[in-house]
């Protein structure tokens, strides 16, 4: 194959530069050759410049068509070469996964991936990845900084358990096996014609989240890709994960089937990654039935829950029964809702998954605020049952984690879910519809003062999920002047485009139906596109059509406009059918002169500066510490009111440190150019439009 490629280079190098020079002679030396690659460029991006030099120089144009159709034969020989050497991969018999943590406080997960490979195996070698990055989380993590350990052996050890719940191997000397490690995520073992080999390392967990993994002497706690490496080109394979916990540690995940199990198969490597699992001493698990389904609730308090834990279950259900109203019982036997209460004032997360949630909070069970994000983070995930999970975009699955995933669909996957989280919390009587239509003001007025959100368009945003959804950033960057969330970016094109198609049908359709018919027509009743799920996926043109459909009117321009484009969303017309409208009024917030302050214990240190601010004109810049704004040292609570006693017009002294510098610099403060959006009713509102505006929010 490197011959290859190396012969194929050579010869369509010389073919171009012998070829090249004859051109240039023909062309009356119209064209240097330093510059003849962009010459040639130009004129094959510009049909008319082509047309022209075709009419003047004929002979010229032939040969060009013939070099053109010279390197599409190249190519398409390299390729064809190439898809044969990565299709011959090993033939297998069997995977088998065994996770065990012989020391919990070590934060060590060890894993052994079992691989029995055909009986006479024509591969030398095997290829063991570790993702990147993880799915509904899509910054770049790259999880194999935490693999060590790492070895292999021919043969599989057989395995005998005792009562103590500890892995015994029985009487067994494998072989080593030569292991190299390619690059910073694959490591390949040289087989040597083994039919079974062993490949073991260890992958230290501490962080407690929907993405990461964590073990320590109270639980342990995995998400699939952060833990579990995959053969390369064999996740389609089926594989089995054996678990030998701690003693009295019990386990639990979306696919247990009974108490002590401790064994599962999977037709992939990506559902099993999909199948985020607890293993503790402590944790409680309440049930219920609902259309024949069953949900069970797994709550890990390390927080007091203050009697709390029965009210929640109900609570869910209501919000499990609204989302069955609109969608029908999902393709599921059983749900389970992972629920940890950290307690730790810092992990909070929520994930989404085929058959269960994981959610962090970060605060206890007890507390109000606590039991409320609860509740809002389970009506948004269960809502990813149906979008995301199943319905999704085409390029969610399966995913390949060697690189970032490209999707122009976030703002649907994760905004349209965002919104429908909102509405469902409200479906489901846990919300009022006045709390309903508070929190969408709230988001209208979070994104109209972004200033991304006028450089930046949904789908960009979706494009760029691995810079802006959790991504870790130790070079500084301007992201918070450059970028929008297709969190709420997607919601707000979401509920606008809800309420144009309640309007213009008279509430005959709406955004559910679209969804419906979505779920319908991609996951339900389309031929399976790949091993991982049923169905095919679908793209930004099927979601138009679709839209259009059902709302009987053409929505290209809509979406062109507003989730490809960044044109202001027409929230007079969609929230006019039902009878509200969008109020703007100046933000009566104390000035902050464009400063997003970080506090580093009691240091007050820039965290950004917004563009076009007074802070941006008077030179700060982001980790300057702010030491005295008017002469008064800066504390987290009196900055704000220090900088309220001024007035437009007014030039603030300010004292900072930069590096080893101290500084000063005065501040002309300006209008503020933000505002808060409120969503109020109209009072000469339509019989029509209130009756809309019932059915939308009943």
């Amino acid at each position: 194959m490197d011959q290859l490629l190396l012969w194929a280079a050579f010869v369509a190098t010389s073919v171009r530069d012998h070829r090249a020079s004859r051109w240039y002679g023909q062309a009356g030396g119209m064209v240097k050759p330093n510059v003849r690659g962009a010459f040639v460029a130009a004129n094959v991006r510009d049909h008319r410049t082509s047309r022209r030099y075709e009419v003047q120089f004929p002979r010229m144009a032939n040969r060009i068509r013939r070099l053109f159709l010279f390197h599409i034969f190249v190519v398409g020989l390299i390729a064809a070469t190439s898809n044969t050497t990565f299709s011959q991969q090993p033939q297998l018999k069997s995977i088998t996964y065994r996770l065990s943590m012989s020391k919990p406080v070590s934060h060590l997960f060890e894993v052994s991936i079992e691989v029995e490979l055909a009986d006479q195996p024509t591969s030398t070698s095997l290829d063991f990845q570790m993702a990147k990055w993880s799915p509904g989380r899509y910054a770049v993590f790259d999880f194999a900084k935490n693999i060590q350990q790492v070895h292999a052996a021919s043969g599989i050890c057989p395995r005998q358990e005792d009562q103590a719940n500890t892995v015994t191997p029985t009487v067994c000397r494998p072989s080593p096996l030569l292991v190299t490690r390619l690059d910073n995520q694959t490591w390949r073992v040289d087989t040597r014609g083994n039919s079974a080999v062993t490949f073991n390392y260890r992958v230290f967990a501490n962080d407690l989240s929907g993405t990461f993994s964590q073990l320590d002497a109270r639980h342990a706690n995995f998400n699939g890709p952060s833990v579990f490496m995959y053969i390369a080109n064999q996740k389609a394979h089926p594989v089995r994960l054996v678990i030998y916990p701690p003693t009295n540690w019990r386990i639990v995940n979306g696919r247990t089937d009974r108490a002590t199990q401790r064994e599962w198969h999977f037709p992939n490597w990506d559902i099993m990654a999909d199948t985020p699992t607890e293993i503790a001493p402590d944790w409680t698990l309440d049930s219920f039935t609902v259309d024949s389904k069953t949900y069970h609730m797994m709550v890990h308090s390390f927080g007091d829950e203050g009697g709390k834990r029965s009210a929640l279950v109900r609570d869910i259900e209501k919000i499990v029964r609204a989302q069955l109203a609109m969608w029908g019982p999902p393709e599921l036997e059983s749900y389970t809702f992972l629920l940890h209460f950290a307690a730790d004032d810092r992990s909070g997360d929520g994930m989404e998954h085929l058959t269960s949630t994981q959610i962090i909070e970060p605060g206890a069970l007890e507390e109000p605020d606590t039991y409320q994000s609860a509740l809002g983070t389970v009506s948004h995930e269960f809502f990813h049952i149906w979008n995301v999970k199943r319905l999704r975009p085409r390029e969610l699955g399966p995913w390949d984690f060697s690189r970032p995933v490209n999707t122009r669909l976030l703002w649907v996957a994760e905004g349209f879910t965002n919104y429908y989280g909102h509405l469902m919390m409200m479906r489901s009587g846990l919300w009022t519809p006045a709390e309903f239509l508070r929190r969408e003001s709230r988001t209208i007025t979070e994104i109209e003062n972004a200033p991304g959100n006028r450089l930046m368009s949904a789908e960009e945003s979706s494009l760029v999920a691995s810079f802006i959804d959790g991504a870790p950033h130790e070079q500084r960057n301007n992201l918070i002047n450059t970028s929008i969330s297709y969190y709420p970016k997607g919601e707000l094109i979401g509920i606008v485009l809800d309420l144009m198609i309640r309007g213009r049908t008279e509430g005959r359709a709406s955004l559910d139906d679209v969804m419906r018919r979505m779920y319908q027509e991609f996951y339900l009743n389309s031929p399976n596109d790949s091993y991982y799920l049923r169905g095919r996926s679908y793209t930004t043109e099927d979601l138009v059509r679709v839209s259009s459909d059902v709302a009987g009117f053409d929505l290209t321009n809509f979406f062109n406009r507003h989730a490809r484009g960044v044109e202001v969303l027409p929230y007079d017309e969609a929230f006019g059918y039902v009878g509200l409208r969008v109020v703007r009024e100046a933000l009566s917030d104390p000035i902050n002169a464009g400063i997003t302050l970080k506090w580093q214990s009691t240091d007050a240190v820039v965290g950004a500066v917004r563009h076009n601010s007074p802070a941006e004109d008077a030179g700060l810049q982001q980790d300057d510490e702010l030491i005295s704004i008017g002469g008064r040292k800066v504390t987290r609570e009196n900055w704000l009111r220090f900088l309220a006693r001024y007035k437009t017009g007014d030039r603030v002294p300010i004292t900072f440190k930069r590096d080893r510098k101290t500084m000063q610099t005065n501040v002309l403060l300006s209008a503020p150019e933000r505002f808060v959006f409120r969503i109020e009713e109209q009072r000469d509102a339509t019989e029509l439009q209130k009756k809309l505006r019932d059915q939308w929010l009943r």
